[in-house]
């Protein structure tokens, strides 16, 4: 035997060695994983890997179905830990677990013509107990600008989940309390690593106000064939908090003293029966107008989201639209309410493409993508009879960027973002963007 064949004999064996502990860590994660026919060359093992672990991802294989000789893996970030179920050497009192989970955001932003701040946005801690096999609790609290001081200029402490479990069958089981609405890419999914660009996107920021949560309750399931639902009824949106520059998003109620007066419905299907794509619709509709004695308006939204990856080349991409029935009856109630007019729009639209390249071998545990985004919203989309739209709220911005995961769960982000829009007269301004984050 030549030296050569010597060499490439060791690397397969080191490689045959390396995909059988990978393929035992699988089985411990998920029993089911193996259960059929095993491929035989090494490169059809590796994708077998590689698919079972973008289901696992993407959460088509339930964590009820875990085997109960089997441990449970790290809880993810919203994501409850599964419990190792009791036998009689360990009673199920014993087997109560708390996982415990997080992440993290911390910003340089330097706007053109003004001075660069830094900011650590936010620290969030994920706290879980499983009860039992059936009944599971999961929990986020985040402080954001690492200062709470009387009032959200000085910082927030928030309560952005806080629910139970009641796990009956796959295709049906029921959630209540501190609920996220499920709506969009990054409202139910926002941790730093899972996004690229330091700051959310503007469409899931202002169209869909991002983070967005209400007290509520409703029902989760997985149908086969890789098709999620969740729908809940929920506490509504505050229509006397509206606004010109950011629509919907001051109306968020965050389960404080929350009215359900008139409670808002949010559906959501998934499918992610496809390798690496994801497709989601939502749609949110509720009354608003509790505080207003003269309007009660209506606030539909509906959202349209993909994901998809090929190769070392990812896409995602979203469009949101949100309708608001008697805007102007409502303008002249919160014109009477604060003093002056609002200028609301009885329609609002945004959208985004995201394009973005894997730049290092699939091989190296670390990661660099660059990506490009563009975003168009416009919370004066369509006015009602007499309202003139304001041109400074119809806003487009390219992002252009860079994210290093040093490790899959941490990740430097760099991009500048070049804003832009309609009006002649009020100009937006360019910013440069640095952040730092991660999540365990």
């Amino acid at each position: 035997m030549t030296i050569c064949a010597v060499a490439l004999a060791q690397t397969d064996a080191t490689l045959e060695r390396r995909v059988s502990e990978l393929e035992k860590k699988m089985r411990q994660l998920d029993p089911k994983f193996g259960s059929g026919a095993t491929p035989e060359r090494l490169e059809e093992r590796i994708a077998a890997l590689e698919k079972h672990m973008d289901e696992l991802l993407a959460g088509r294989v339930p964590p009820e179905e875990a085997s109960a000789q089997a441990l449970p893996p790290a809880p993810g970030p919203l994501q409850p830990l599964t419990p190792v179920a009791p036998t009689a050497a360990r009673p199920e009192q014993e087997e109560q677990r708390l996982p415990v989970a997080g992440y993290m955001e911390f910003h340089f932003n330097k706007f053109r013509t003004q001075p660069g701040e830094l900011d650590f946005h936010r620290f969030v801690l994920l706290f879980g107990h499983s009860f039992s096999d059936r009944i599971k609790f999961w929990s986020e609290l985040e402080v954001e600008h690492a200062l709470v001081e009387g009032r959200e200029e000085k910082g927030e402490l928030e309560l952005e989940q806080a629910y139970l479990d009641f796990l009956i069958q796959p295709w049906f089981n029921l959630r209540g309390g501190i609920l996220l609405t499920p709506v969009g890419i990054i409202n139910e999914r926002h941790e730093p690593p899972s996004f690229n660009g330091v700051e959310r996107p503007f469409v899931e920021t202002v169209i869909i106000p991002s983070t967005w949560f209400e007290p509520g309750f409703g029902i989760t399931g997985d149908l086969g064939r890789g098709l999620r639902y969740r729908a809940y009824l929920m506490a509504g949106l505050d229509a006397s908090e509206f606004d010109a520059e950011e629509g919907i998003r001051a109306g968020r109620q965050k389960g404080f003293r929350a009215s359900f007066r008139n409670p808002a419905k949010a559906v959501r299907l998934e499918f992610s029966g496809i390798r690496r794509l994801t497709l989601g619709t939502s749609v949110y509709t509720g009354h608003a107008g509790f505080r207003l004695l003269t309007v009660n308006p209506r606030v539909d939204l509906f959202n349209f989201d993909g994901r998809y990856g090929i190769g070392r080349f990812d896409v995602r991409g979203l469009f949101a639209q949100t309708w608001m029935t008697r805007a102007a009856q409502l303008n002249r109630a919160l014109a009477r309410l604060h003093g002056f007019d609002p200028n609301l729009a009885r329609q609002m639209r945004g959208y985004y493409f995201e394009p973005a390249a894997h730049m290092l071998p699939r091989r190296w545990r670390q990661d660099a993508i660059a990506f490009v985004r563009y975003e168009k919203f416009n919370t004066q989309h369509r006015m009602p009879a007499g309202y003139v739209p304001l041109p400074e709220f119809n806003r487009s911005a390219w992002v252009v960027g860079l994210t290093l995961k040093p490790n899959a769960d941490v990740a430097f982000k760099f991009d500048y973002v070049f804003n832009r829009n309609a009006s002649m007269v009020v100009r937006t301004v360019d910013a440069f963007n640095v952040g730092l984050g991660w999540w365990f």
